[in-house]
């Protein structure tokens, strides 16, 4: 099977692996499309992920071999890979070890994922798609989850305001979440064109463009001069966690949902007094990767904005997508087809 592989340095080869054959309680899974997710570009950016590692977490396929103890899937079965329940005391070590650093423990050597053709996977690991969801929907779902447990862990509340800062595709995501849940105002800011598009095309009630408003003056002013109720930072970067507190209201509360690999600086003075609370979200819990398939069938949440004819690119063209995706773009989404 093909697959790319990263061989460190910034640099993937697209190489022949051995096909995979599943045990007798594993299922073998043909991968259709998988997302580029911000970790992988991490991964990448930072050159962190160990040489020989196969990356790709978001991602759908069919099942095209059952292992002779399975009785739960067939073969032609629409799955995406993850979101099953682990049986007890098979947890991740990002839930289970205590002193969890996802720096340096977030990246086993050697594993395979999304980025091949086919992945073997034991029988509680994958879900299945529920009809009326499209493969590039299905292959959102891990994102979808992460913006599902951002919002769950927030205060959002029906008819709250929330502002949000970051419309990439997590940004995009918890937005949408925000307003199914309740949210009555939902505010984005964000600098890119396309992305700015794609925040208005999902129903946001403003865009703001930090390169040419005041973010802080324009969100306050839209919830009668008190600030949004909740603000999730979704970016990431120099000067949005701080830009975030001196945004949400007196008591407000503060998610952090982007994950920054740089230093993160705030000036407290300027808005402890107002009491903010803070909240930092990762990843999901299992629990929540149903929940994002059924919005996604009942049309909560829409991959339209996000994937447009343009997202998509072959196994043979991860390079160049990676490398376009370290730098500043007005792309949302990218997407491999396998």
């Amino acid at each position: 099977m093909r697959a790319a592989v990263y061989q460190g340095g910034q640099r993937f080869s697209i190489d022949e692996l051995p096909t995979p054959s599943p045990e007798p309680g594993q299922v073998l899974i043909k991968v259709n499309m998988c997302a580029i997710c911000g970790t992988d570009v991490h991964a990448f950016l930072y050159d962190i992920a160990p040489p020989g590692t196969v990356l790709g977490h978001e991602y759908c396929g069919v099942i095209v071999e059952v292992g002779s103890e399975i009785t739960r899937w067939k073969v032609g079965d629409r799955v995406i890979g993850g979101g099953g329940e682990p049986p007890a005391g098979s947890e991740p070590a990002v839930r289970a070890e205590p002193r969890f650093n996802y720096r340096t423990m977030g990246f086993p050597e050697g594993s395979i994922r999304g980025y091949a053709e086919y992945i073997a996977m034991d029988e509680w690991q994958p879900l299945a798609v529920p009809d009326g969801v499209p493969d590039e929907a299905a292959a959102m779902c891990e994102p979808s989850a992460v913006a599902v447990h951002a919002v769950r862990k927030s205060r959002v509340r029906v008819g709250d305001s929330v502002g949000v800062i970051g419309a990439g595709p997590i940004g995009l995501l918890v937005a949408q979440v925000a307003r199914a849940a309740g949210a009555s105002k939902v505010m984005i800011s964000e600098p890119t064109p396309g992305r700015k598009a794609a925040a208005m095309s999902i129903g946001c009630d403003a865009v703001f463009d930090p390169t040419e408003q005041d973010v802080e003056r324009e969100m306050v002013a839209m919830t009668n001069g008190l600030g949004p109720d909740v603000v999730f930072d979704c970016a990431g970067i120099k000067g949005t966690l701080d830009q975030a507190f001196n945004i949400v209201r007196r008591a407000g509360e503060v998610v952090l949902v982007a994950v920054p690999w740089e230093e993160m600086p705030v000036r407290a003075v300027d808005w402890m007094a107002r009491e903010t609370e803070f909240k930092a979200s990762w990843g999901s819990l299992p629990s929540e990767w149903p929940v994002a398939l059924n919005m996604m069938a009942k049309g909560q949440l829409s991959m339209a904005s996000l994937i447009l004819e343009q997202s998509y690119v072959p196994l043979e063209g991860i390079q160049a997508a990676f490398e376009a995706l370290v730098k500043p773009s007005s792309q949302v989404q990218m997407v491999v087809r396998l």
